[in-house]
C-alpha cells in the first residue's frame, strides 16, 4: 500500500502558519510527499526547502490573484499537488498548513487505509476536526464551523479540489466516504487579537478587493473574539511535532473569553443544545456522502 501526501503553502512566516508541523506530522504516514511551494514574499521557501526528509518533493507555483471568486485560488493550488502525486499510490493525505494529526491516531488511520482499500463504496476517510482558538488551551466549538472533512483520499481519476479547497469532489459529485475516528487539529485560529485581525484582513484579500478589505477589516489592534460560539478548555496533550510551538508562543488569556465568545443567537443556542444532547447537527453542510 502506498501512501502519498500533498498540501500548498505561501507566506507561512507572514502568516504565522505552522507549516513545518504540518508537514512533519503526517510524514510518518506517507511514502512521498508533495509540496505546492508559492511563490512566497517571506522566507517560506527556505523554511519548507529546510525540512529534513528525502519523502518531501517541490513543485514550485504561482498563484493567480485573480481568481477571488468563493477562494478559488486555493483549489488550484490544492490541484497542482494533487496532479503531482505519482500515479501508483493508493492513497493521498492531504494536509493545510495550519493543520496537524496528532501521532495517537496513526494507527487508526493505517488500520482504516488498510481494511478499506479494497471497498469499493469508500473513496475517501472523513476525519473529525479539533478548532484550536486564540491560545493553545482551547478549542472553539460553533454550528458555523465544519466538525469534519475529508482528509485522506483513494488515488481516484477525477477527484479534484472542491471550491476554497475545505474539500474534494470527484467527477462533480461527492464523495464516498467513511467517518473515521480521528481528528485533525486546526491551529490557524492560534493568535493574539493583534494577529488574528491580520488574519482575517490576509485571509479575505483572496475574496475580496482590496478596497473592501480595508473598508470591512481595517488595520487595528483589537479583534472581536466571539467568532466562536463557545470556548471550550483543552485538557488533552497536542501532536509532539508542534510541542515547541506550544511551549515557545502560547498566550495566557487576560480574562474569561469563555464568557466573551457566548454569544450565540437563539436558534443556534437550541440547536446547539440538541447536538450536545443527541450528537446530531441538524441541518449540517456535508460536502460529502458518509457510507459507512
Amino acid at each position: 500500500m502506498k501512501v502519498s501526501g500533498f498540501t500548498f503553502i505561501r507566506n507561512a512566516i507572514a502568516n504565522d502558519y505552522p507549516v513545518v508541523e504540518s508537514i512533519t506530522s503526517v510524514l510518518p504516514l506517507c511514502d512521498e510527499f508533495v509540496v505546492a511551494l508559492g511563490n512566497s514574499t517571506d522566507g517560506t521557501a527556505d523554511l519548507v526547502r529546510n525540512i529534513q526528509s528525502d519523502k518531501i518533493r517541490i513543485i514550485d507555483t504561482l498563484w493567480d490573484d485573480t481568481l477571488k471568486e468563493g477562494g478559488q485560488v486555493f483549489a488550484e493550488e490544492t490541484n497542482k499537488a494533487l496532479d503531482a502525486i505519482s500515479k501508483d499510490a493508493d492513497w493521498m493525505i492531504y494536509i493545510q498548513g495550519d493543520e496537524c494529526i496528532h501521532e495517537k491516531y496513526f494507527e487508526t488511520i493505517k488500520k482504516e487505509m488498510q481494511e478499506n482499500l479494497t471497498d469499493d463504496n469508500v473513496e475517501a476517510l472523513l476525519l473529525k476536526y479539533k478548532h484550536f482558538y486564540a491560545s493553545y488551551d482551547y478549542i472553539a466549538e460553533s454550528r458555523r464551523w465544519y466538525r469534519r472533512e475529508i482528509r485522506i483520499l483513494k488515488n481516484l481519476p477525477g477527484i479534484r479540489s472542491y471550491r476554497d479547497a475545505q474539500g474534494f469532489r470527484i467527477e462533480g459529485r461527492k464523495l464516498r466516504v467513511k467517518l473515521i475516528d480521528a481528528y485533525v487539529y486546526h491551529y490557524g485560529w492560534v493568535k493574539t487579537p493583534e494577529a488574528l485581525q491580520g488574519k482575517v484582513r490576509n485571509f479575505n484579500r483572496f475574496y475580496q478587493t482590496e478596497e473592501w478589505v480595508e473598508q470591512n477589516f481595517p488595520p487595528q489592534k483589537t479583534f472581536d473574539m466571539r467568532n466562536a460560539d463557545r470556548l471550550v478548555k483543552f485538557t488533552d496533550s497536542h501532536p509532539a511535532v508542534i510541542s515547541n510551538r506550544v511551549a515557545a508562543t502560547n498566550w495566557k488569556f487576560e480574562d474569561d473569553l469563555t464568557k466573551k465568545t457566548n454569544n450565540m443567537s437563539l436558534r443556534r443556542r437550541i440547536l446547539q443544545q440538541i447536538e450536545d444532547f443527541t450528537g446530531v447537527r441538524l441541518f449540517e453542510y456535508r460536502n460529502y456522502k458518509i457510507v459507512k
